[in-house]
C-alpha cells in the first residue's frame, strides 16, 4: 500500500533537520543521488538520526521536493531553540466583549504591548451566551496549528481576563481539558489569576477554583437582580415596555361600550400614544387584555363589599357582637 505524501511531510521534516552522512547534504535540503538530482528517499543514516523513524526500512521524499528533479539547496533549518527560553514562546491573543456598546480596545492594547503581533490577536464583540464564537474557536485552531509545527515551542493562549473565556466552571474546565489535550498554555494579563497558567501542572487546581468563584459570582449576580425587581415591584415599579392601552384609553372604551358600541367600533380611534408603537392603532386582542385586567381588578373590591354585607345581615340576625 502507497502512503500518501501528505502523511509523509512532517517525517521529512524532522529527516532535514540533520545533515545527511552518506550525500553530505546540509540541513533544510533532501538528499541528493549520485547523477545530482533529488533522491527519492532520504539515506538511512540520515533518517535514522530521528528516534521515532529509526526503525522504518525507507523514508520517501515528498513530491514537494521533486525527487528526481536536479538538486538544488533548501532553506536552511534555524539553529534549535531551548523551549525554557522566552525566544521559544509563542503567544495567540483572543479579545472580547459582550456587546457593540462596550469598548474593546484596552484588552488589544494590552495584548499588543505584551509583544503579539496583529495578526495574531483575534477579537470579537459577542456574548459568551452565544455557544459558538468563531474568533474564539479560530484562535485555538491557530495555536492548535502552531504548537503541532513547532512542538518544542511553548505556545500560549493570552487573554486579558478570564471573563473572556467563558461564563460558568463547566466552560471553563472543558478549555483547560482542551489546552492540556493540545499541549497548550494559558496565561491571563489581568484579574485574580494573573499570570501563565499550565493546565497540565499543578496550577490546574487553582485554576478549578477560580473557575468555581466566577460560577458562584454569576448566580450571586442572579439573585441579587432578583431581590431588587421584587423589591421594585413592591413599590409598584414593574420593568418592561409600558403598557399599550393607557388609562385614558380604558376610560375611553368603558364609556363607548356603556353606550353599546363594540369593540371593532372602537378600535380604530385608539392611536397609541407613547412607545415602539406610537401613532398605530390598538389591536384588538391588547384593548381586550385591558378590559379583563380592569374586571380582575374591579371584581376584587366589590366580593370584599359584599363579603361585608353578608357579615352585617348575618350580625343583625344572630345578633353577633362586633
Amino acid at each position: 500500500m502507497t502512503v500518501p505524501q501528505t502523511v509523509l511531510v512532517p517525517d521529512a521534516d524532522d529527516v532535514e533537520r540533520h545533515p545527511c552522512p552518506r550525500c553530505q547534504t546540509q540541513p533544510g535540503s533532501p538528499c541528493r543521488s549520485r547523477s545530482g538530482a533529488v533522491a527519492g528517499t532520504y539515506h538511512t543514516g540520515r533518517f535514522t538520526k530521528v528516534p521515532r523513524l529509526a526503525k522504518l526500512l525507507r523514508v520517501p521524499t515528498p513530491a514537494d521536493r521533486g525527487p528526481g528533479q536536479p538538486w538544488r539547496p533548501g532553506t536552511p533549518v534555524p539553529a534549535p531553540v531551548d523551549p525554557d527560553s522566552p525566544s521559544a514562546d509563542i503567544r495567540i491573543g483572543y479579545a472580547r466583549c459582550s456587546s457593540l456598546t462596550q469598548e474593546l480596545q484596552s484588552q488589544l492594547d494590552a495584548l499588543a504591548e505584551r509583544g503579539i503581533p496583529r495578526d495574531k490577536i483575534f477579537a470579537e464583540k459577542i456574548s459568551t451566551r452565544v455557544r459558538v464564537r468563531p474568533q474564539f474557536e479560530a484562535a485555538l485552531a491557530a495555536a492548535r496549528d502552531i504548537k503541532a509545527h513547532a512542538p518544542h515551542c511553548r505556545v500560549i493562549f493570552t487573554v486579558n481576563e478570564m471573563k473572556s473565556l467563558g461564563r460558568d466552571a463547566a466552560e471553563l474546565t472543558a478549555l483547560a481539558d482542551h489546552l492540556t489535550a493540545h499541549g497548550l498554555v494559558l496565561e491571563m494579563l489581568a484579574g485574580p489569576l494573573q499570570g501563565i497558567y499550565d493546565p497540565s501542572g499543578p496550577g490546574r487546581l487553582l485554576f478549578g477554583f477560580f473557575a468555581a468563584m466566577a460560577e458562584t459570582e454569576r448566580e450571586n449576580i442572579r439573585e441579587a437582580t432578583l431581590e431588587g425587581l421584587d423589591a421594585a415591584a413592591r413599590k409598584g415599579k414593574h420593568g418592561g415596555r409600558p403598557p399599550v392601552i393607557t388609562d385614558n384609553m380604558l376610560h375611553t372604551v368603558l364609556r363607548r361600550r356603556a353606550n353599546d358600541e363594540t369593540v371593532e367600533q372602537i378600535q380604530p380611534d385608539l392611536i397609541i400614544p407613547t412607545g415602539r408603537r406610537k401613532g398605530q392603532n390598538a389591536s384588538l386582542s391588547s384593548i381586550y387584555r385591558a378590559l379583563a385586567e380592569h374586571e380582575k381588578t374591579q371584581a376584587y373590591p366589590e366580593a370584599v363589599e359584599a363579603a361585608h354585607a353578608d357579615f352585617a345581615a348575618l350580625q343583625q340576625r344572630d345578633h353577633i357582637p362586633e
